[in-house]
């Protein structure tokens, strides 16, 4: 079985992605420059935050588990 993974660069909002050990949902993203011209994607999080990833970098993609049962 295969891990579902998605390029940084085609990143929308909605993509539930899991990343530093918990999932988050994209909001908006933006594409940026770095100092030596790289192509960089700026990520917005729903749940606060935002985050810098290489556009080729490969992120895990997914739905997150749902909220506990009478939580």
């Amino acid at each position: 079985m295969t891990t579902p993974t998605k390029v940084a660069a085609l990143l929308g909002p909605g993509d539930h992605i899991g990343y530093e050990g918990k999932w988050r949902t994209v909001k908006t993203t933006k594409t940026d420059i770095g100092s030596m011209g790289g192509l960089f994607v700026v990520v917005a999080w729903e749940e606060g935050g935002t985050d810098r990833f290489r556009a080729g970098d490969e992120l895990l993609v997914g739905t997150p588990a749902p909220p506990p049962a009478g939580g």
